[in-house]
């Protein structure tokens, strides 16, 4: 495959991002969605690169705005993770989408990785035009403070109505951008964010309802069914789903790449080829 590292527009920051392209002709494009904290060159985003492009497809990683946790960019400016709001993660998506369809992929396949599948099951039922979709590990989203199934746990952690006792105050005086300790994984966000992740994030299950195309949901068997619920995104989804449970395997996938890159690959070539043969025969015997 070929790589190169592109820098995409937005309002504020660039989206930086890493373009694999097979060795020969492309057939279409593949957008990966990272997770919190994460970036285009880590877990599934780098080792599933490989793999995709050998199938003979772009695959585009892109960094969302909020990449990381606490960063700089091109200033002092503090960025990252810990600042990015959920409307800038939908937008971001949005132009990374856009990038694609300039080049001529109008309806790539799009995969999401833990809250990047949140984001990315937010993008393609905004986008029924989309090919296929891949949940990996894609937790409950939603309301955290009345979802039960949330991965608050695992992102917003400790005591959450004395959290956001401590956001809303620095809020109220001017403060949206300091900076909060928090006692597990993220560690550390900005009130704005804390406040904002309780309650404007997709509602992955609902999303569930307006998605037709074809998707597969991978989760680890160490990871709670009730926070990645892959069994429920299926009964409610509207179009064919696939449920894969990966054995002896984690949230990052650790030691379990090689199985979650041949599970991905061996889906996308049954179930996208299947539906192109489909269109095909539906174009020549004229069917509307």
């Amino acid at each position: 495959m070929r790589t190169e590292l592109i820098s995409i527009p937005t309002p504020t920051h660039p989206l930086d991002a890493a373009y694999y392209r097979p060795d020969g002709a492309s057939k279409g494009a593949v957008m990966y969605c990272h997770g919190n904290q994460m970036n285009f060159y880590v877990c599934a985003a780098r080792f599933l690169a490989p793999h995709i492009t050998a199938l003979g497809y772009d695959f585009m990683p892109f960094n969302r705005r909020g990449h990381d946790s606490v960063s700089t960019y091109d200033s002092r400016e503090c960025v990252g993770g810990a600042y990015q709001t959920v409307a800038e993660g939908i937008e971001d998506n949005e132009i990374a989408a856009n990038y694609l369809a300039a080049k001529g992929y109008q309806s790539p396949i799009v995969i999401g990785h833990s809250n990047g599948g949140v984001l990315a099951s937010e993008h393609v039922a905004r986008h029924p035009e989309t090919r296929a979709l891949i949940l990996l590990s894609a937790h409950a989203g939603g309301n955290r403070l009345s979802n039960s199934s949330s991965a608050r746990n695992f992102s917003l952690a400790g005591d959450t109505a004395a959290l956001t006792r401590q956001a809303e105050a620095l809020v109220s005086v001017g403060k949206p951008r300091q900076l909060m300790l928090i006692p597990a994984w993220w560690w550390v966000i900005s009130a704005r964010t804390f406040l904002d992740r309780l309650t404007n994030a997709p509602d992955l299950v609902k999303n569930a309802k307006r998605i037709r195309c074809p998707v597969l949901f991978i989760r680890g068997d160490q990871e709670p069914k009730e926070n990645y619920p892959a069994e429920r995104f299926q009964e409610d989804c509207a179009g064919p789903c696939e449920v894969v449970i990966v054995p002896n395997c984690d949230h990052f996938y650790v030691g379990a790449e090689a199985n979650v890159a041949k599970i991905v690959t061996e889906w996308l070539k049954r179930t996208v080829a299947k539906k192109l043969i489909i269109l095909c025969a539906t174009k020549d015997s004229n069917v509307p």
